[in-house]
């Protein structure tokens, strides 16, 4: 059937019937069509954002510097406060930390705040509020599993 054509009847002044092709076109397979690509390129579309394929020359030069290490300040159960191993006082910490500021990704740099577990949650906060103050907006808290001690 599926190479029939579809033909209606007429008849012509002389009584004769003829048979004539319809000229209607069926689009519901055509728009089945259309909606099964139509999906297939929504799901490939993301997977085709890789990009072009190029064959890079070689060089000898230098990688740029990219430091991504984490600024570490710590505060033991006594309150010192120490950047890295060096310890510091209060009000000398904001002025170090914008003078490594200057030497790294400014106050983008990431900074991980450790806190002694026996030191008073309020003291950590206020160190916590000083940083964010000074400009520093990615810092989070160090913590240990369990199980580590």
């Amino acid at each position: 059937m599926a190479g029939m054509q579809i033909q209606m009847r007429s008849r012509d002044t002389r009584g004769i019937t003829r048979y004539k092709p319809m000229a209607e076109i069926n689009v519901t397979p055509f728009v089945d069509v259309m909606l099964v690509l139509l999906i297939v390129f929504m799901v490939a579309a993301p997977l085709l954002q890789v990009g072009v394929p190029v064959d890079l020359p070689r060089a000898e030069a230098q990688k740029l510097p990219e430091d991504n290490t984490p600024l570490t300040i710590s505060i033991n159960q006594t309150g010192a406060i120490f950047i890295e191993d060096t310890e510091i006082s209060r009000e000398e910490l904001i002025p170090r930390l914008e003078a490594i500021a200057k030497t790294r990704a400014g106050t983008e740099t990431r900074i991980y705040l450790r806190g002694d577990r026996q030191l008073d949650y309020g003291q950590v906060m206020v160190l916590m509020s000083a940083i964010n103050r000074a400009g520093f907006t990615k810092l989070a808290l160090v913590a240990d599993r369990p199980g580590q001690g």
